[in-house]
């Protein structure tokens, strides 16, 4: 069974799609690793998968704030 090519977005692209800045992913590859991006090469070839996007966005999602305190105080 063949598995479907996902899209690959770049930096601006992915940023849009999340509605965040274009700092806010590159400070996220440096520092905490939370969304998922691919790596081409020594020079800016960084891609994000748009179904990694959607995890993302799944995993931060929350009902309540003390919800969120939760998790953030387990260290998920």
């Amino acid at each position: 069974m063949m598995q479907s090519i996902s899209k690959l977005l770049k930096t601006k692209q992915a940023a849009a799609f999340l509605g965040v800045s274009e700092s806010f992913l590159e400070k996220d590859r440096v520092q905490s690793g939370r969304v998922p991006f691919i790596k081409f090469g020594m020079r800016k070839g960084i891609r994000y998968r748009e179904e990694d996007l959607q995890a993302f966005i799944s995993s931060s999602r929350f009902r309540s704030t003390s919800e969120y305190s939760q998790e953030k105080s387990r260290g998920k």
